[in-house]
């Protein structure tokens, strides 16, 4: 069984936000607090440990004493930028990674993506998302990887290609079915913002 000492938690807070007009997602009021927080109080029970990955308003977010950590090129790569810059400080054999835009996160996150990772030998487990017709959609961003695959990423990095699902092709991944759906809801809009703040009370 994996123990959470041994999983070290990422947030990725390091994208561009243009569907929200280029503001720093992760410090948008979420009920009064900025989203980050929202973010942490959900993780920090389920990890061992926690890094932000942010690209802007490094100051602020290093006042929440948990090590920021940029991209390595600041041209906003998306996620896999920031699961290099995750893997690369993580010093735990498991990394979870999550978005700050996404506060209704489930409790069990960790715990089950944990779960499957060990009875599936996977390298790395995802999150999926069953809607009220039966659908699935994977939900890649939230995940849990074991901290060796940092060379495959770098080396798939290195070709130019960023999308998050070809990289998972590299790998030997599973995924879990999560029934809520909204667990996983982002911000990407103010309107979306008001939805979620509205689930949320």
């Amino acid at each position: 069984m994996i123990a959470l000492r041994e999983i070290t938690g990422l947030i990725l807070a390091g994208g561009r936000a243009q569907r929200m007009g280029g503001v720093d997602k992760g410090l948008i009021p979420f009920h009064g607090r900025p989203l980050i927080e929202s973010a942490i109080e959900a993780l920090k029970g389920q990890t061992g440990q926690l890094l932000i990955n942010a690209n802007r308003n490094l100051a602020q977010y290093s006042t929440y004493d948990y090590p920021v950590l940029s991209d390595v090129t600041l041209d906003f790569s998306g996620p896999l930028a920031g699961f290099s810059v995750g893997l690369a400080t993580c010093k735990t054999p498991y990394l979870l990674t999550a978005p700050c835009d996404s506060p209704l996160l489930p409790p069990d996150l960790s715990e089950r993506l944990a779960g499957e990772l060990e009875t599936s030998n996977a390298q790395l487990v995802y999150a999926s998302t069953e809607e009220l017709n039966g659908k699935i959609w994977s939900q890649p961003v939230f995940c849990l990887m074991r901290s060796d695959v940092a060379d495959s990423l770098n080396q798939f990095l290195m070709k130019g290609d960023l999308k998050i699902d070809h990289w998972f092709k590299d790998l030997r991944t599973s995924t879990v079915i999560f029934k809520n759906s909204q667990a996983f809801a982002n911000i990407n809009t103010p309107e979306e913002l008001k939805h979620l703040e509205s689930i949320a009370s």
